[in-house]
């Protein structure tokens, strides 16, 4: 029976991992379709931000209450799952409890101790979460954008992690009264959790003790490729995101190469229109701007995949506040469901995408949405894993105006006049000054 057990534990863990490996290799290749961009320079810089924001969770605590219990969920899960090497271990050969034989009984104690204590705290963070997202009515978790699967998915996360809680203190407290003796000190919530499992029969207890064990594994598998259609993939990619982000101060905009050779040639009139590119120059792009996912650099898509859907960019947006159609969350998570449709149109044809007839722009992001934003980056600095929903609308703004004409009336007087009078107004410059004539 023992050997049974473990050919399917091994059978459930190869596919578990199996199934999740190809879940991420086709999020890599997702996020390949987009431009490739450099991003390796400053890398102790890169390492330090890493540190302090993915690992540190540095920028979830500018909001303390989320912050903190955050931080509860993130530490206590993490290190909690480290008991996954030991079950990994039980389950392939046979054995239980593993690590007491080799960290010894008093620091397994120890060990299973602070495991027991982060776990109440995880219960603890996630039954608040759940309170909150559900009951209490914070506006950023209860917009209309979050109807349906997205408020479904951050449900469904909160109970799976319950659950599993449930599970681990009803494995321990069950091994507890088995056998008092050798766990006395081991367990110092489960074995007060459950006083009723003193009134069970050894061979109850291990029943109890196994399905909680099973439950547990199976729950962790589950829980890891629930994450490819989850927002909480941000579990992984937090950490490339903040690795990869954008070191320049914000507010810079980048300049495309062709864009700066031509205003060059225009101030230069000696300068020659049909010389070849130098080395390292950039040639024209096909298309200005972005217009789907394919003209997005990799890192945007990266940080689509990324997003937690916590709606501190949208509740910092002017745009938003004021009314207006603009939301940075719903920017970031209408570009992963175009991503995700068009990683399913490659599946579906072989490996290769054919034209569906769709666009980021229009079919999924608004012209409206995107002119309400101000640029003024409070999206940028709010965001807890450092993702940028500006630079997604800046290069789609940038396809209106450059390849389609398509700016608003207003700014396109504008550059008009920049265009013919070097300044946003419509003087020409020996009558800038006519305006003081007024007073």
């Amino acid at each position: 029976m023992q050997y049974i057990d473990n050919a399917v534990f091994l059978i459930l863990l190869i596919a578990g991992f199996g199934l999740f490996f190809k879940s991420l290799k086709e999020i890599y290749r997702n996020i390949k379709l987009g431009k490739e961009i450099n991003r390796t320079d400053r890398k102790s810089e890169r390492w330090a931000i890493m540190t302090r924001v993915a690992l540190g969770q540095s920028k979830m605590v500018k909001r303390p209450i989320a912050g903190v219990l955050h931080i509860f969920v993130y530490v206590g899960f993490v290190i909690i799952n480290i008991e996954l090497l030991e079950i990994i271990i039980d389950g392939i050969f046979g054995t239980h409890r593993f690590l007491q034989s080799v960290l010894g009984s008093s620091f397994y104690a120890f060990f299973t101790s602070i495991l027991e204590v982060l776990a109440a705290l995880v219960v603890f963070a996630v039954v608040v979460f759940f309170i909150r997202r559900n009951f209490y009515g914070v506006k950023r978790l209860t917009m209309k954008e979050l109807f349906g699967w997205p408020k479904q998915d951050a449900n469904w996360i909160l109970i799976i992690e319950f659950a599993l809680m449930v599970a681990f203190f009803t494995m321990n407290g069950a091994d507890y009264f088995a056998d008092a003796n050798r766990f006395d000190s081991n367990f110092p919530i489960s074995k007060h959790l459950f006083p009723f499992f003193g009134n069970f029969s050894l061979e109850t207890l291990h029943v109890v003790e196994k399905s909680a064990w099973w439950f547990h594994f199976v729950g962790i598998l589950f829980f890891m490729n629930y994450l490819y259609y989850s927002k909480h993939l941000h579990i992984i990619l937090a950490f490339p995101n903040t690795w990869f982000a954008n070191l320049e101060k914000k507010g810079k905009f980048n300049n495309l190469d062709s864009v700066t050779k031509e205003i060059k040639l225009m101030m230069d009139p000696n300068a020659d229109p049909y010389a070849a590119p130098a080395e390292g120059e950039a040639e024209v792009p096909s298309k200005f701007g972005a217009e789907d996912v394919f003209d997005l650099n990799q890192h945007q898509l990266m940080s689509a995949y990324s997003c937690t859907e916590c709606g501190r960019c949208t509740s910092s947006c002017p745009a938003n506040i004021t009314g207006k159609k603009l939301s940075p969350r719903l920017i970031m998570m209408k570009t992963r469901d175009r991503l995700e449709e068009v990683g399913r149109n490659i599946n579906k044809n072989g490996g290769k995408f054919v034209d569906d007839g769709k666009k980021l722009l229009n079919d999924y992001i608004t012209k409206e949405e995107l002119w309400a934003c101000t640029t003024c980056n409070a999206c940028v600095e709010a965001c807890p894993v450092l993702i940028d929903p500006l630079s997604i609308i800046f290069e789609m703004r940038r396809f209106l105006v450059m390849e389609q004409s398509a700016a608003p009336t207003e700014l396109n007087l504008m550059m008009t006049n920049v265009e013919n009078n070097a300044a946003p107004w419509q003087y020409n410059q020996a009558d800038r000054l006519n305006w003081a004539n007024d007073n």
